[in-house]
């Protein structure tokens, strides 16, 4: 009998500075409550669920390529079109909520604008029974304010780190 060896270090990343928490905090805070207030001032929704996942890759993990303006705007963009599209067509049965998910990733990943939170969008789409305008508002308004809020926070945290890439 061999005698227990010790367990590996774990592989997982370090945890961030508490410089860093304190800035993704205050960026996630400051993005969605944004959304909020313009929500209630404006009358139209500039927020859904998926923002909050947004919001942990916007700030949390700023340098992954999903957490990228491209990513973050234009997987919104796809994602709920594709949404838009299965439910106009198919309606809002579980096949047709599998069905534009898959397509929704696909798309995405043709596009170059792979979000993961987006992959959500058609499932709000489907359940909510969204219109065309779902596309301005929430989803176009709302995460074009979660990058302008992203290049403010990230650029004060560290000079020129966001975006990685644009385009």
């Amino acid at each position: 009998m061999q005698p227990q060896s010790r367990l590996a270090a774990s592989a997982a990343p370090a945890a961030p500075s508490p410089a860093f928490l304190l800035s993704s905090m205050l960026g996630a805070t400051l993005a969605i409550g944004l959304t909020g207030w313009l929500t209630q001032v404006s009358g139209y929704p500039l927020q859904m669920a998926p923002f909050g996942a947004s919001c942990v890759l916007a700030f949390g993990l700023p340098e992954s390529p999903l957490a990228q303006p491209r990513s973050i705007i234009g997987g919104h963009l796809v994602a709920t079109l594709v949404g838009l599209l299965v439910l106009h067509v198919l309606g809002n049965g579980w096949a047709a909520a599998a069905l534009a998910v898959g397509l929704a990733l696909a798309l995405m990943q043709l596009t170059r604008t792979v979000h993961a939170p987006a992959g959500a969008d058609p499932l709000v789409v489907l359940a909510s029974g969204a219109t065309a305008d779902f596309l301005l508002t929430p989803v176009l308004a709302g995460s074009t304010t979660i990058v302008l809020v992203a290049l403010l926070v990230n650029n004060a945290r560290q000079r020129r780190s966001y975006p990685r890439y644009w385009l």
